[in-house]
């Protein structure tokens, strides 16, 4: 009998630790851990701490698209940056997709002149180094807290969240308002 953790591969015995989470910093693993199915062990680096944007949801594609300006003034290449929304598409991945169709929309995330703007439900499985998630949502909806993962675990370097902290905390509960500094009834 093998031991637990371990698997059996053409002839090989290995091991793994398949809870260990090595994609993101420990810092970001962190903050959506508790949403995760199965307890998570943070085994990426250290990086800067999750940074956390009061906003009401009506202003937040606007405060999220201010965070892009002071990123590229701290140095980070465009092509290392992603903002995803978690209700409405931000106006320029509209106005991207209604110029290129689908196909030049997506060629842009390979380009090494821009930001890509997405929506975390058309961004599973990507990552950019540096991520601002603009929760936009009104109030949560369907698949609230499947949004929220997905746009809190898509970044590897650095995570900028701006959002309305009400919905931020029905979406993610209260394990991750609290990495994200939201006090109980705080308000934008």
């Amino acid at each position: 009998m093998r031991p637990a953790g371990t698997e059996r591969i053409v002839g090989r015995t290995w091991s793994a630790d398949f809870h260990a989470h090595l994609r993101n910093t420990r810092q970001i693993a962190e903050t959506f851990g508790s949403l995760t199915p199965t307890r998570m062990f943070a085994r990426g680096g250290d990086g800067p701490e999750v940074t956390y944007i009061p906003a009401a949801s009506k202003d937040a594609a606007d405060v999220a698209s201010d965070q892009i300006d002071l990123l590229l003034d701290e140095g980070w290449r465009p092509e290392d940056i992603c903002l995803l929304t978690t209700g409405a598409r931000h106006e320029e991945q509209v106005n991207l997709q209604e110029l290129l169709g689908q196909d030049g929309y997506w060629d842009t995330f390979w380009d090494r002149d821009s930001v890509f703007y997405g929506h975390v439900l058309g961004c599973k499985g990507l990552e950019r180094k540096v991520v601002v998630l603009c929760v936009n949502d009104k109030r949560p909806g369907e698949r609230s807290k499947e949004r929220i993962y997905v746009g809190l675990s898509r970044a590897t370097d650095k995570l900028v969240v701006v959002g309305d902290p009400d919905v931020i905390r029905e979406m993610g509960g209260d394990e991750v308002a609290k990495r994200l500094g939201i006090a109980p009834g705080a308000r934008p």
